[in-house]
């Protein structure tokens, strides 16, 4: 039987979603890259085509709506996907005819609220600042990473910060926004950095004023993406770190831009942005099988 699946995104930033309460979805690495590779230019050759699935499940917990699990496009399970979460949240609010839910994750427990017309905010919880929580290969300061990409007596990139936010990132402070060819030029090298020992997402952050960043994101197991959620919180949380920018601020993407927020009172990480709804369909048999 074939599975159905939304096709949803967040700023560009694509995602297949099943729902797992009618169907079942235990799928294998080799079937995720099935569904994630992208057609070609004359629309053949690939499955459905995006930067993550994610599947909802049924509550595992009380005061939960769902479990949500998430995979990147090269078939590795994540702890978290912030643009994902949006989508997540605002689908179990429009099947709930409620304006807040919480449910769960492998990163833990994340929760969201209608903020407009398909536009959610939502609590991404405590960044992991700790070295073991990234987690690196050997103990150092987070604010202040001992990496350089380029040249040694002038580096590309240097000295950047260090944030989970259930997934590992690494920010780079940069003077101008970078180009596409740099991010992923750059980005793949320092994603399989051996400090890094499960990967890392790789953001360049241009800071271009206390309440505006300019962001450009290589994730882990997707390369470069329109916009990333975490990617967003993580470069915020650097730039409060090094004292660059105040508690909230609009991080910008190519694609659009979401407002994040390093919450002094509770240290939570609160993200606010859109959803975009394509369309629905069903799983290609073969891929679904």
């Amino acid at each position: 039987m074939s599975r159905t699946f939304l096709k949803m995104n967040g700023l560009g930033n694509d995602f297949v979603v099943i729902e797992t309460a009618t169907q079942s979805f235990e799928p294998t690495p080799e079937e995720i890259r099935a569904i994630a590779k992208r057609p070609d230019s004359d629309g053949k050759g690939g499955g459905v085509g995006c930067d993550q699935v994610i599947a909802i499940d049924p509550p595992r917990a009380e005061g939960a709506s769902a479990y949500v699990r998430f995979w990147n496009s090269d078939g590795e399970e994540t702890g978290a996907c912030g643009n994902g979460t949006r989508c997540v949240a605002w689908l179990l609010m429009q099947s709930a005819g409620k304006d807040a839910v919480a449910f769960d994750t492998v990163a833990g427990r994340l929760s969201g609220v209608a903020a407009g017309e398909k536009r959610v905010t939502v609590d991404m919880g405590q960044p992991g600042l700790d070295w073991t929580q990234i987690p690196l290969a050997e103990a150092m300061d987070t604010a202040r990473v001992e990496l350089q990409v380029g040249p040694i007596d002038a580096p590309l990139v240097h000295t950047p910060v260090c944030v989970s936010m259930g997934n590992p990132h690494v920010v780079f402070f940069v003077d101008a926004p970078v180009t596409d060819e740099f991010a992923t030029k750059t980005g793949s090298l320092v994603e399989h950095h051996p400090l890094f020992s499960e990967g890392v997402n790789v953001g360049f952050a241009h800071v271009a004023a206390r309440d505006h960043i300019q962001l450009k994101v290589w994730e882990r197991g997707a390369g470069l993406t329109a916009a990333c959620g975490t990617g967003a919180c993580a470069a915020q949380v650097a730039a409060v770190r090094r004292g660059l920018t105040d508690r909230q601020a609009r991080v910008e993407f190519e694609s659009g831009s979401l407002v994040i927020e390093w919450r002094e009172s509770d240290g939570h990480v609160i993200m606010t942005g859109p959803i975009t709804m394509e369309y629905a369909g069903k799983l290609p048999e073969p891929v679904a099988a």
